[in-house]
């Protein structure tokens, strides 16, 4: 029944997808062209121009043309959404988990249920499913991003502080952090980045979105969310973490200062916002679980995919590009190298690699990435992105960014909920009560 659930808008994707494979059987007839395939790649990510030119210099059967487009919906999700309304879009593109459900319902991508079925076993369950809508496989999975904790190991240790495993213990640790030294704090609340609070709802059991028979369920406002809210909101209400925007000058400089001395962050997290931002930190830093509710569990925050433009001749040779950027070892590896970044890979078998190509000595020799292995393994299965995220992520900004004036977590959940559900049913798309 999961293939009624897109309705008018899931109907045309499945239609024109399912007309695509049986036109051209998954690609282009190799008979009717002369040398390599041709396709083109849009991406913002960093290092993607490297890994196309390793890619083109490893094969001579697909030639690959990449254009670097601007992350974020202002940018590039608007350029690739109306490049597919054009009828000029890329063959492959670079669509992040909370993104891809969006892509499916505005029957923007091909269906690679059939042409993907031999990598599929590449990556977890747990991963793999993120890609996986109405039944059918809409992209496949390049990272993971599992949570952990970071922190300032040095302070910890010479305050005496205990490294917290529950979320009880790191309220604990927040008041003593405090108490140790008055003008620094555990970490930090974003108000502008609902994705990072959604990680923690998932870890908590949420789910934002599900389904039942042909209907969408959005429960936004579940009981494991609203424990996370009220949760939060007492941090933020006993001035035990600081209220600052996500990678923000004001939330950097903190961690600069030690004013900040912790941050609950996603694997990417290790290079992006603390190793190429500190440098002077190196060797100050530690890796840690992320604090659970009695056991552990964790959630997903960002992390990205590849998919198919609806309208593309040469799916096989999308698809074998796609396949040999997820699960080829020199692919990883020169896109962690060229971006300095701390990526885990989505591919299981590729932890090891993406290791050996990332700098421990920020860790203080720590490996970094045995944390994000054990970490990913325990993501939460069964969460499922909604077809509308850009509208509940900013209902929920609205809402969250009046939490320092006596704005309520769990009425921004709720404001959420009702306007994720009216975005729905706008879209002819069959909500449940």
């Amino acid at each position: 029944m999961r293939d009624k659930l897109w309705n008018k808008f899931g109907a045309v994707a499945a239609t024109a997808a399912l007309s695509l494979v049986a036109a051209c059987g998954g690609g282009q007839d190799p008979a009717a062209q002369s040398g390599p395939a041709e396709i083109t790649f849009w991406s913002w990510t960093k290092g993607s121009a490297e890994v196309v030119d390793a890619f083109n210099k490893a094969q001579s059967d697909v030639r690959v043309k990449f254009e670097q487009i601007p992350a974020g919906a202002a940018g590039g999700y608007t350029k690739m959404s109306n490049a597919v309304k054009a009828g000029n879009a890329p063959d492959v593109m670079n669509i992040e988990y909370p993104v891809l459900p969006d892509f499916v319902s505005q029957g923007s991508l091909a269906d690679l249920t059939k042409a993907v079925e031999g990598v599929k076993g590449e990556f977890p369950e747990q991963i793999r499913g993120l890609t996986e809508l109405g039944g059918k496989t809409w992209a496949v999975p390049l990272d993971a991003s599992p949570m952990v904790f970071y922190y300032r190991k040095d302070f910890f240790e010479a305050n005496k502080i205990a490294l917290p495993t529950t979320w009880d213990e790191y309220r604990a640790a927040a008041a003593a952090v405090k108490q140790a030294a008055p003008a620094s704090r555990i970490g930090t609340f974003f108000p502008d980045d609902p994705g990072h609070f959604a990680s923690f709802a998932w870890q908590a059991g949420g789910r934002w979105f599900g389904t039942s028979g042909d209907r969408w369920e959005v429960s936004i406002d579940d009981g494991p969310t609203k424990k996370v809210a009220d949760y939060w909101a007492g941090l933020v209400r006993d001035d035990l973490v600081r209220v600052q925007g996500a990678f923000s000058q004001e939330w950097n400089a903190d961690l600069k200062s030690s004013g900040t001395v912790g941050y609950l962050g996603a694997s990417w997290g290790a290079g992006s916002a603390l190793r190429n931002s500190l440098p002077e930190q190196a060797g100050k830093w530690a890796v840690a679980p992320l604090p659970h509710w009695g056991e552990p569990a964790g959630g997903m925050y960002g992390g990205s995919t590849f998919a198919v433009g609806k309208d593309s001749k040469q799916v096989d040779a999308a698809v074998k590009f796609i396949t040999w950027m997820t699960t080829d070892e020199k692919a990883v590896t020169t896109r962690i190298g060229v971006a300095k970044s701390t990526m885990y890979p989505a591919a299981a078998d590729l932890g090891p690699a993406a290791a050996k190509s990332s700098d421990p000595a920020f860790f203080g020799g720590q490996d970094a990435y045995a944390e994000f292995t054990a970490a990913a393994g325990q993501v939460k299965p069964g969460w499922t992105w909604g077809p509308s995220m850009f509208q509940t992520n900013s209902a929920l900004k609205d809402s969250f960014g009046t939490v320092t004036s006596g704005g309520s977590l769990a009425d921004a959940l709720t404001q959420a909920q009702k306007s994720t559900v009216e975005e729905l049913r706008k879209r002819g798309l069959n909500v449940g009560p």
